[in-house]
C-alpha cells in the first residue's frame, strides 16, 4: 500500500497542472495596452487565456477568485536574451551547452536542440516572475553564434514554444575579431555568407562549395538569408549602427534586431527611422571597450524619446547571461535614469514579445496567453516579489532549490 501511495503521489506531482478559470480580483491591473493601468482591477483567466480584463468582473460559477488586495498584476516578464537552460553555471564546462567551439557549426547550432527545462535555473528565474524567454548559443568560430529559440520557464518537457526564431551574427569588435581583425573584412564576409546561403543547395551539388560557408551552415542560414527569419545583430558603436542601417536599406527584404547598441542613442533618429528595434542592457555606461567609448547610463530614455523599438536584456558576453531574472532590476535602472516606468515595464513584457514577432503575450488583453503575475510591490524595485505566478492559466510553484536550502538551513526552522 505504500509503495501504491508512492507511486500515485509521484504521478500526481509528474502531471501538469490542468489551466483553470480563474478570477483575479481588485488588483492594480498593468495591461500594456490602450487601457493602461486599472485600479482596482480584475482579470478572468479561461482556458489558459485572458477572457476579460476590467472593473467589476462577475466570476463565473465554479471560477476560483484570487484576491490581490490592491497588489500589481501584470503580465509575466520577458528576457529578450539570456542563456537561462543552456546551463547550470555560466562558464563552467560540461554542464554548459551555450558555448561552442571550432569551426564545424556556427550558423546550424540550434539552441531549441540545447535547451534543458529541468536546470535549476528555470524556477529561480519564475520566481522572479519571468515567464518567457528567448535563449541563444554563442559560437567561436565564425561571424554566426547560431539560432535562437522562444521558450517557457514553466518547466514542462515542451517548454520551447517557437524554434529557430532568429540568427545572432556578430557585426562590431567581435566580429571583426572573427574574420582577420579588421572590419574590413568582416562586411565582405557576411555579405558572401548571404549568398552561400541562397544559392543552398545549388553550388554545393555542383561540386563549387561556398565560398564561406559550409553546406551545414549553408542550410541553416538560407531561410534567414530570404528574410523569412531576422538577424539578432550585435553591434554597439554608432558607425556599425549606421552601417547596418545603411545595409538594410540596400536589403529591404532582410530583418535585423540590435542586441547591445551601447552608441544608439548617438544615432537613435536614425534607428528610428529605420525601424531596427534594439535590445539593450541600461547598465552599460562605461568604455569597456573601443566600440562602447560614448556609453551612457540614460541610453534607453533617449531611444525611447526618439521612438525607437527597444527591450531590455543584460549585454552580449555578459557574465550574467543565464540570469533572465535580472531584467526587471535591468528595468527599474533605466527609470532611475529617466525611462517611464510604464515604458521600462513595457520592454520587459511588451517589447520582447512584439520584437520577436509573438502576437499574443506581453499585454493583460482578452485573447492573449495568461501569463500573470501578482506581486507584494511594485514589480521593478528588488525588495518585490511575486506571490501568485500564472503560465498559460496554470499556477506555478514558488518553490525553487534555493528556497529549499534556505528553509531547510534557517535556524528559525530548526526543531528546539
Amino acid at each position: 500500500m505504500r509503495t501504491l501511495a508512492a507511486l500515485l503521489l509521484a504521478a500526481a506531482i509528474a502531471t501538469p497542472a490542468a489551466a483553470e478559470t480563474i478570477l483575479i480580483n481588485n488588483g492594480r491591473v498593468v495591461t500594456n495596452g490602450a487601457a493602461g493601468i486599472i485600479e482596482n482591477g480584475d482579470v478572468l483567466i479561461v482556458d489558459g487565456r485572458i477572457s476579460a480584463v476590467g472593473a467589476n468582473i462577475a466570476a463565473p460559477r465554479g471560477a476560483r477568485v484570487v484576491e490581490a488586495h490592491g497588489s500589481f498584476v501584470t503580465p509575466g516578464a520577458f528576457a529578450a536574451m539570456s542563456e537561462v537552460g543552456l546551463s547550470e553555471i555560466s562558464g563552467s564546462g560540461a554542464p554548459n551547452d551555450a558555448d561552442i567551439e571550432g569551426n564545424l557549426i556556427s550558423a546550424a547550432a540550434d539552441a531549441g536542440n540545447a535547451f534543458n527545462p529541468e536546470v535549476t535555473a528555470i524556477p529561480v528565474t519564475r520566481i522572479e516572475g519571468v515567464t518567457r524567454a528567448a535563449i541563444a548559443p554563442t559560437a567561436n568560430g565564425t561571424i554566426f553564434d547560431g539560432r535562437g529559440a522562444l521558450v517557457s520557464m514553466s518547466g514542462a518537457p515542451d517548454s520551447v514554444f517557437r524554434d529557430r526564431a532568429f540568427m545572432v551574427v556578430e557585426l562590431g569588435e567581435t566580429g571583426a575579431g572573427r574574420t582577420g581583425g579588421s572590419r574590413a573584412a568582416l562586411w565582405p564576409a557576411f555579405e558572401a555568407a548571404l549568398r552561400d546561403a541562397r544559392e543552398y543547395p545549388a553550388r554545393y551539388r555542383s561540386g563549387q562549395g561556398g565560398a564561406v560557408l559550409n553546406e551545414i551552415d549553408a542550410q541553416a542560414l538560407q531561410p534567414y538569408a530570404r528574410g523569412q527569419g531576422f538577424f539578432l545583430v550585435h553591434v554597439e558603436s554608432a558607425t556599425d549602427i549606421r552601417h547596418l542601417i545603411r545595409f538594410k536599406r540596400a536589403n529591404p527584404n532582410l530583418r535585423f534586431v540590435i542586441h547591445g547598441g551601447a552608441e544608439a542613442w548617438q544615432v537613435a533618429d536614425e534607428l528610428a527611422r529605420s525601424g531596427i528595434p534594439v535590445i539593450l542592457d541600461p547598465l552599460v555606461n562605461l568604455p569597456a571597450s573601443f566600440e562602447r567609448l560614448s556609453a551612457r547610463l540614460d541610453n534607453a530614455a533617449l531611444l525611447n524619446r526618439a521612438g525607437v523599438r527597444f527591450a531590455i536584456a543584460p549585454a552580449p558576453g555578459s557574465v550574467d547571461a543565464h540570469q533572465a531574472r535580472l531584467v526587471l532590476q535591468l528595468a527599474g535602472n533605466a527609470v532611475a535614469n529617466g525611462l517611464p516606468w510604464d515604458a521600462a515595464f513595457a520592454a520587459v513584457t511588451r517589447g520582447p514579445a512584439e520584437i520577436f514577432g509573438v502576437s499574443n503575450l506581453g499585454r493583460l488583453e482578452r485573447n492573449y496567453l495568461a501569463d500573470v503575475v501578482i506581486w507584494d510591490g511594485d514589480p521593478l524595485q528588488v525588495t518585490s516579489a511575486p506571490t501568485v505566478v500564472f503560465i498559460e492559466g496554470v499556477q506555478q510553484s514558488l518553490t525553487s532549490r534555493q528556497t529549499q536550502l534556505r528553509d531547510r538551513y534557517n535556524p528559525r526552522n530548526r526543531r528546539r
